[in-house]
């Protein structure tokens, strides 16, 4: 029994969606990180005359979008938090005051999706008797462990993905030559953003070529507009 019990964990356990919570606040930190720093680079590189305000730009915008993250992500998730706690209330006193419809409400539900009318309200009985409001939580609210919003985990896990991305072209700046360092910027910034959306693609289990051409797409975008912003005014900094 228990060697089964472990073979059916092992067999759940590869299931991507399980990651979706810290994978999409990652990649969104990571790749705003190596977006936004490599643009704002690109676009002081290019009215540039010393590496100096390029290098002081870059790490200024590492600092303020690392901590924008992190507070932007935990805001957000915590409003979504206060949401599922409010329904959550709202199902406690819905179970106190009408059971019945209640319980009416959950039989419906399975019905809905695919079980006789009979059954479903076997299952919803049962299920009820065990844990009421467990069983309307998941099944009508459609909260669960691996969707229910964590606003600490992903304030964290935006926060360090965005320092890292934003490492990479502030290391960038620093080693190479200020001559053309706007078209290195450009190249390691492209190279950047394929990498982490292959990565993520295949931490996803999604396809790998879509994510890198939209990542490369929209990227070169980015840095070609901010670029085209630091010559557009023509102001020499250095």
């Amino acid at each position: 029994m228990e060697n089964n019990t472990t073979e059916f964990d092992e067999y759940l356990s590869p299931h991507y969606i399980t990651r979706s919570n810290w994978l999409r606040a990652a990649v969104l930190g990571a790749n705003d990180g190596i977006l936004s720093t490599t643009s704002i680079a690109i676009g002081v590189a290019a009215a540039s005359t010393s590496k100096e305000p390029i290098i002081l730009a870059t790490l200024a915008g590492l600092v303020a979008g690392a901590l924008s993250m992190a507070a932007g992500e935990y805001v957000s998730v915590s409003s979504q938090t206060d949401v599922e706690k409010s329904d959550v209330e709202r199902e406690k006193m819905e179970l106190e005051e009408m059971p019945e419809m209640e319980l009416e409400m959950l039989t419906r539900i399975y019905e809905e999706r695919g079980l006789k009318r009979q059954t479903a309200e076997l299952v919803a009985k049962e299920l009820t008797e065990k844990d009421a409001l467990g069983a309307h939580i998941r099944d009508e609210l459609g909260i669960n462990d691996i969707n229910q919003a964590k606003p600490i985990q992903a304030a964290l896990a935006s926060g360090a993905s965005f320092t890292f991305g934003a490492l990479l072209p502030l290391f960038v700046a620093m080693l190479l030559p200020l001559k053309n360092l706007e078209y290195y910027l450009y190249v390691f910034g492209i190279i950047f953003l394929v990498t982490l959306g292959a990565m993520a693609a295949k931490a996803g289990g999604s396809s790998v070529w879509k994510a890198v051409l939209r990542i490369t797409f929209w990227g070169t975008v980015a840095m070609g507009v901010t670029a085209l912003v630091g010559y557009f005014f023509g102001v020499t900094v250095g």
